[in-house]
């Protein structure tokens, strides 16, 4: 009972202040957006699952555009287990850098994350190497006590067509102590469900933007291969509410036997303009 009102209020006071760090319904993938210099935003990323040991899991990042091409953010995770605990897993240092100006035919992102997590961490951010349902099965008062110093790289390639953006991901991570590079992808795509019109409205077509998501693990140094890995298909919606404020929802559902069955997961969104009191123009 007392784990089952910790978990409603922690969601309750993020409905209150989180918010979306992308302008995309995505929750795996990344596109190009980055944050305006000044810019501050808090976003929230909540995945349930109902597998042998259901649980839910939510990574909350405070995000700040720091140059036009840079935005940095400093991630927070936690998650309860059914019939098990509630335990906060560790914080990541995220980096997003544009290392072209403008808009071009493909926009090219490198990101950059540092992750001290502790092998109870169940946010699933992103599927690398032979990832799958069974390595989240150790109850946390064990896996907490393995702590884990990541890096995590991503080139992230963008592209707009029309009322459409595309979007790729290539992953790479690793153990800073010992294991071998692995490797896992995300795709997605998104579009506005209506033509964008500028009026002012809650529940009309521009507000919505469907989108679609494919990720999942490629092996690692020793063994680059999808076979025997995870991959997940998911449907996502974003609601722009109001100008500066989104919910986003996704189902993603395993396509392998190593997968989850399913994935839930929910999105709160909030940007804060210059609320570093900085009015300067982009460089």
């Amino acid at each position: 009972m007392l784990r089952r009102w910790f978990c409603l209020g922690w969601l309750f006071v993020v409905f209150l202040v989180a918010v979306q760090a992308q302008d995309r319904p995505y929750f795996v993938s990344y596109s190009d957006d980055v944050e305006d210099p000044g810019e501050i935003e808090i976003e929230s990323k909540t995945a349930i699952v109902g597998s042998r040991n259901p649980f839910g899991a939510m990574a909350s990042e405070f995000e700040v555009g720091v140059r036009s091409w840079w935005t940095a953010g400093f991630y927070l995770d936690g998650q309860v287990t059914d019939e098990d605990s509630a335990v906060y897993t560790g914080f990541r240092l995220e980096n997003r850098v544009k290392p072209l100006k403008g808009e071009h035919a493909i926009n090219p992102v490198l990101y950059f994350e540092y992750e001290n997590i502790s092998a109870a961490d169940k946010t699933v951010l992103e599927i690398v190497g032979h990832d799958g349902e069974t390595d989240l099965d150790t109850p946390n008062a064990l896996s907490r006590r393995i702590h884990q110093h990541e890096a995590e790289l991503r080139l992230i390639l963008s592209s707009d067509a029309g009322l459409w953006n595309f979007s790729e991901n290539v992953i790479a991570e690793k153990d800073l102590g010992h294991a071998p590079w692995e490797f896992g992808y995300a795709v997605a795509a998104s579009r506005p469900l209506g033509v964008q019109t500028g009026r002012s409205c809650i529940m009309c077509a521009e507000k919505i933007v469907a989108g679609l998501e494919l990720y999942g693990g490629a092996g690692n140094t020793s063994s680059l291969t999808i076979r025997d890995t995870a991959h997940y298909l998911a449907p996502d919606l974003g609601w722009n509410f109001s100008s500066r404020a989104r919910i986003s929802v996704s189902y993603a559902r395993g396509l392998t036997s190593t997968s989850f069955n399913n994935i839930y997961r929910i999105g709160f969104a909030y940007e804060f303009d210059n609320l570093m009191g900085r009015n300067r123009q982009k460089e």
